[in-house]
């Protein structure tokens, strides 16, 4: 069975497709079949950050029509055999995507032995975010450590709770939380929230901190997911949130704030 993922968050621009695509990356450097899909329907931006946007022929909602074939939307990526992109449509409605549809894909890549499929899901709580995570087993909440960001959240573990195919047979989705754009500095200043402070009110347990990098958005503009720079600490936590993901214990990087010593100070180190 493959396992469903959604990459979620209740507001937009906190980075849940760099996330999704990372996450797809990742699953796949560690030898999984994955497909990662964009339920963003006339906002198209996976493929971007795929850096496979020239090679889009057909779409997701192009399969759920029957006007092309799951294989032949399926896009390989060109650093791993085992990773598929199925773009999203920039020229139709959201409401063309359907239950029935969505959940025919979803069975239809089950089938074909995809092991992991990573549903990269718009902000908000309309259609397309709704069927994103209708059929999950694994949500991963996208936040900013910020008020307006966590409380936009809350919103969408109150759906994830009761909206769900999981909710309906009375089980649960399991829930994680992934922070971006973290700066201990910032948060020792006051100017942001802590993990804690997020964990605490969100009641989620974090399976990454991303911290507040350029090379998250030099790796967009390229059309590379930033979880393949492995020089790069945004890289080595989203890897790290994917070997947790996975059920590996691994310490959590990139929270501490570190204080200048004397001759830091001192010389502008």
């Amino acid at each position: 069975m493959a396992e469903i993922i959604v990459v979620t968050s209740g507001k937009g621009g906190v980075g849940k497709t760099t996330t999704s695509a990372s996450l797809a990356c990742g699953l796949a450097r560690h030898g999984k079949r994955v497909a990662v899909i964009d339920f963003d329907v006339g906002l198209r931006n996976l493929d971007l950050i795929m850096g496979c946007e020239r090679r889009v022929v057909y779409d997701f909602v192009n399969v759920i029509q029957g006007e092309a074939t799951l294989k032949q939307a399926l896009i390989k990526d060109k650093r791993f055999d085992n990773l598929h992109v199925l773009a999203a449509s920039q020229t139709r409605d959201k409401d063309a995507l359907t239950k029935e549809g969505v959940q025919k894909v979803l069975d239809d890549l089950a089938a074909d032995g995809f092991e992991y499929i990573v549903c990269d899901s718009p902000a908000g709580i309309e259609k397309g975010a709704f069927l994103a995570m209708y059929f999950a087993d694994q949500a991963v909440v996208v936040v900013n450590p910020e008020v307006s960001s966590v409380r936009d959240s809350d919103r969408i573990l109150g759906l994830l709770a009761s909206k769900t195919r999981r909710a309906e047979a009375g089980e649960r989705v399991k829930e994680h939380l992934l922070l971006t754009r973290y700066s201990p500095a910032r948060v020792e200043g006051g100017e942001m929230l802590s993990v804690t402070d997020v964990e605490e009110v969100l009641g989620l347990k974090t399976v990454g901190v991303i911290p507040e990098s350029p090379d998250v958005l030099n790796a967009s503009n390229k059309g590379e997911p930033v979880i393949l720079d492995m020089e790069s600490p945004a890289g080595q936590a989203y890897d790290d949130a994917v070997a947790r993901l996975m059920g590996e214990s691994r310490p959590m990087r990139f929270t501490q704030f570190e204080k200048k010593g004397f001759f830091s100070k001192l010389f502008g180190g």
